[in-house]
């Protein structure tokens, strides 16, 4: 396009320099009745003057003839020479104008081939990214600064600038193809000069995102709501503060565009949002933030991150699991995943007893179900940070273990990382070191947390790691402890100034290292945080939720969290207990403290299609229709869920694929997959549509396309399509098998 501009150009001035030309001989020669072109004009020139002969005049007639008159010759010599003198000066600069036009021209290209590298176009302000269709898939604006368009070059694959508005920086896009279905770019922006933040902000792009954290209340896709400024992305406690991230999270978003971020694990990483502008923000910096630069390292902040593009969502993500997320080194024992846990949390809270443990597996015997491990939660110590039971709760710890053991019981205890100030173990943690300690490394940090103050494990100390495990070893051995649950760990128990023997530049390290405590217990195990903490082979369990029906914390919230903490690499997933926590003023309906009937039945079914299920409030708290109940569905667990999930946990091994997976899994140019989050897959043909609204015994059901046998035998050949009020009875949930 360009190039035809310039020949028009070059093409129109040609057209201008002859009509003057003409105008001029038509005005200065009027006795010439037709159009001569300069250089015919020339030719008659030179032939005139070959028909004279230049005579010397005296000195005497050299006035004469350069006086007033003059000869007429060279009156009429420069009568009609005139046009062509000023036609040949226009000329020269209509050519300079063209030759400059030409280097403006060529200069502009040049810079324009420089912003471009691959599908990616860059300028001042950010860069958009197109897919090989030539759709704009992804959109980065850089909010902090803006580049400095002269101090960019281009070589190979890189394209690099060394100042922005704001001073000296280093940044940088590579352009990576690891294989020919996706291509991925690097970006890197690091201030050289004193600059608090670095910020670039993400568009949507009319696109569905999955990934980032656990949170409060969890929906899939991503509906962030309001306007947040960036806070820390570090793991926390998102029952005790419901606006937080969640304490299993990865820098890793996902988009239906096929296209991934992963922002790099050294960043000082907050995350905003914008509801009303639909964007996300990244931002790096070290002022006011938990973060911290490590030793002799510069505070300046940087912004690094990668972004591929696929062809499809299912297979971008594939590469970006394999390429940036740890995988289990095995799987863990097999009873979990066909029998139910049962915990004494929900039922006993803190008075649980040796009296009523015991009787509590007595029940469970007595009721026909199946266990594949007791856990004996908070609280057998006499005081947090113990590591033996209360003699007055539990006076025979070693024979109550012995009568479980007979039973057929395995038993696993709760264990957590603090020790609080009243604790018999709290004087040696001092005296040993094992503490996080204050900034100036002297006093332990002390914290709350919601059992009271104490200090917490520095779990970067190998002493401190070294003495928590023993304790486990020594419960284990001395009372046959199968092994434990791992509460807490979030990263926001920590104090807000603190020191630790090993430098923590990414507060989130904590938890990483607090979730390998589980590594020689993991078959059994279960931890409720992570944060590159995938390859730890034991069961994540999703945050405490309430026995409510909605999003936040509830029912409804269980399929949205189970995705994306699978999106985020964790696929051995314990979906909390049954009927939820029963807390006070955060239940629905029920008598006598308990979950409302329907609501645990619902969530009863829900449970038996996950990767393992795990009781607290007991059925026959209820009567006996939800006894039957929960027998027909711990059963259907066991012989339909349980082979299947097995099946692909040891291919998790190798992939890290989800176990539970999204409608779009299946499905990737169906814009209705996407936003089904009252639905999932189990691997790609076992298709599960509990019913999760109270009053309901019907409901939609959304069938991609392909071919769905129906659990009541029914048949469906023309998907995609909705099954309109699809009846669903209250001891029945909805599965389809895809026929193949």
């Amino acid at each position: 396009m360009m190039i035809l501009m310039v020949f028009y150009f070059y093409c129109f001035f040609g057209f201008l320099l002859h009509l003057l030309w003409f105008k001029l001989t038509s005005v200065c020669l009027p006795h010439r009745s037709r159009y001569i072109s300069p250089f015919s004009e020339m030719e008659t020139f030179l032939k005139i003057g070959s028909m004279y002969q230049i005579v010397p005049v005296a000195p005497g007639e050299q006035q004469m003839a350069g006086g007033p008159g003059g000869s007429p010759l060279k009156k009429k010599l420069s009568h009609e020479g005139r046009p062509l003198v000023m036609a040949s000066m226009l000329g020269c600069v209509l050519v300079l104008a063209a030759v400059v036009a030409w280097c403006y021209y060529s200069v502009s290209l040049r810079k324009t081939q420089l912003f471009k590298i691959a599908l990616l176009d860059l300028n001042k302000d950010g860069f958009i990214i197109h897919n090989q269709a030539g759709a704009v898939v992804f959109t980065m604006a850089f909010r902090s600064g803006t580049l400095d368009v002269d101090s960019c070059s281009k070589e190979g694959d890189i394209l690099s600038c060394t100042q922005s508005d704001s001073g000296k920086l280093n940044f940088f896009i590579q352009t990576v193809r690891p294989k020919d279905t996706v291509i991925c770019y690097r970006v890197r922006w690091e201030e050289l000069q004193n600059k608090h933040l670095v910020e670039h902000v993400m568009a949507y792009n009319d696109s569905h995102w999955y990934g980032g954290a656990e949170t409060a209340t969890q929906y899939w896709p991503i509906r962030f709501q309001g306007e947040e400024e960036p806070q820390p992305f570090i793991a926390s406690d998102v029952y005790s503060n419901r606006n937080a991230f969640g304490g299993i999270l990865e820098r890793y978003w996902l988009s239906s565009n096929a296209t991934a971020i992963k922002i790099n694990d050294s960043v000082p990483f907050h995350l905003g949002w914008s509801e009303k502008n639909r964007t996300l923000r990244f931002q790096a910096r070290y002022q006011d933030s938990p973060f911290r630069p490590l030793e002799r390292q510069q505070t300046f902040p940087e912004l690094s991150y990668r972004v591929c593009v696929g062809s499809d969502v299912t297979s971008i993500h594939k590469y970006m699991v394999r390429r940036y997320f740890t995988k289990p080194i095995k799987v863990p024992s097999a009873d979990l995943f066909k029998k139910p846990v049962w915990s004494t949390w929900a039922i006993y809270k803190t008075a649980v007893t040796q009296e009523k443990l015991l009787r509590y597996a007595a029940d469970i015997t007595r009721h026909g179900f199946n266990c594949s491990h007791l856990e004996l939660d908070d609280r057998y110590t006499a005081d947090y940070g113990e590591f033996d039971f209360d003699p007055q709760k539990f006076p025979n710890a070693s024979g109550m273990f012995d009568k479980l053991r007979e039973g057929g019981f395995q038993v696993t205890l709760w264990t957590h990382p603090f020790i609080n100030y009243d604790s018999i173990n709290f004087g040696a943690a001092v005296e040993k070191e094992l503490f996080v300690r204050e900034p100036g490394g002297e006093l332990p940090a002390l914290v709350r947390w919601w059992n009271g103050i104490g200090g917490i494990l520095d779990f970067t100390n190998p002493d401190a790691r070294e003495w928590y495990s023993s304790n486990l070893h020594m419960l284990k051995s001395r009372y046959g402890v199968t092994s434990f649950k791992f509460d807490a760990g979030e990263t926001s128990y920590l104090p807000r100034q603190f020191s630790t023997l090993g430098p923590l530049s990414n507060p989130s390290t904590f938890t990483r290292r607090y979730t390998e405590m589980a590594i020689p217990f993991m078959e059994h195990a279960e931890l409720r945080v992570g944060y590159q903490s995938q390859n730890i082979s034991c069961f994540f369990r999703i945050i405490d939720r309430d026995s409510v029906w909605g999003y936040e914390l509830g029912l409804k919230s269980i399929i949205p969290t189970v995705l994306t903490i699978g999106i985020l690499g964790y696929q051995f997933v314990l979906p909390d207990m049954i009927g939820g926590n029963a807390y006070p003023n955060h239940t629905a309906g029920g008598l006598n403290g308990l979950p409302d009937r329907e609501l645990y039945i619902r969530w009863l079914e829900l449970s038996a299609f996950m990767p393992a299920m795990q009781f607290s409030i007991p059925p026959w708290a209820y009567d006996n229709e939800v006894v039957k109940i929960a027998q027909k569905f711990t059963g259907l667990h066991e012989t339909l869920v349980a082979p299947k999930v097995l099946e692909l946990a040891h291919v998790v091994l190798d992939t890290g694929d989800p176990i539970i997976r999204p409608l779009w899994w299946i499905a990737n140019d169906d814009e209705a997959a996407y936003k089904i989050d009252s639905q999932f897959l189990i691997g790609d043909d076992l298709m599960v549509a509990p019913v999760l609204e109270p009053g309901k015994q019907e409901r939609d059901i959304y069938l991609p396309a392909g071919r769905w046998k129906s659990y009541k035998g029914e048949h469906y050949d023309k998907g995609p399509m909705y099954l309109t009020d699809y009846p669903v009875d209250l001891d029945e949930i909805a599965f389809f098998t895809r026929v193949l």
